[in-house]
């Protein structure tokens, strides 16, 4: 697999991580350099020990890992959407400083990291370098749900309230990508 290759599978990859780093950033009223810290660190990390953890389990459970992974993505990112939204309707207060708690963003880098861990077993078919590849699409993750923060901060202070629904909607909407794809184009 050459550079472009890997390149343009690290950016597919990282577009889940993104969108949720940019929904992490719409409600942010303060500075949102913690956060997107926060965030890139989190979901590069995720999205680089996935295809690792991939790679190690390749051969032995490939059946397994790939027919469940849209499953536990849609399940996780609909409940924490769900939650959003929930949230969103029972908060009469116009606040909505939602830097994300730890437990929360761990979640968020499980779910949007799930097809990571699919790239990992197909990686141990086609014997690529896990440790470069892994780097490489940690690093892009980075990059990517770093400056997502900021992004979704910018458009948050434009859409105050309605950030948190939005937010919601869009974790739901991705979870229902990864669930559409996975059994209707794979």
């Amino acid at each position: 697999m050459g550079v472009a290759e890997l390149l343009l599978l690290a950016i597919g990859l990282s577009m889940d991580a993104f969108a949720v780093s940019v929904t992490n950033g719409l409600c942010m009223r303060k500075s949102a350099w913690k956060t997107a810290l926060s965030c890139g660190l989190c979901f590069g990390l995720f999205q680089g020990a996935m295809p690792s953890i991939g790679f190690a389990l390749g051969r032995t459970f490939t059946e397994y890992v790939t027919s469940i992974d849209h499953y536990i993505a849609l399940v996780l990112l609909a409940f924490i959407g769900g939650k959003m939204l929930i949230d969103a309707f029972k908060d009469v207060d116009e606040s909505c400083d939602l830097s994300p708690a730890l437990g929360l963003l761990l979640v968020q880098g499980v779910a949007t990291s799930i097809d990571a861990l699919a790239v990992g077993v197909s990686f141990a078919a086609l014997s690529v370098n896990i440790v470069y590849a892994a780097s490489f699409i940690c690093c892009v993750t980075f990059l990517f749900s770093f400056v997502g923060v900021f992004i979704g901060n910018r458009f948050g202070t434009i859409l105050n309230s309605k950030a948190q629904i939005l937010g919601g909607l869009i974790l739901i909407g991705i979870g229902l990508k990864i669930f559409i794809e996975h059994m209707f184009f794979s």
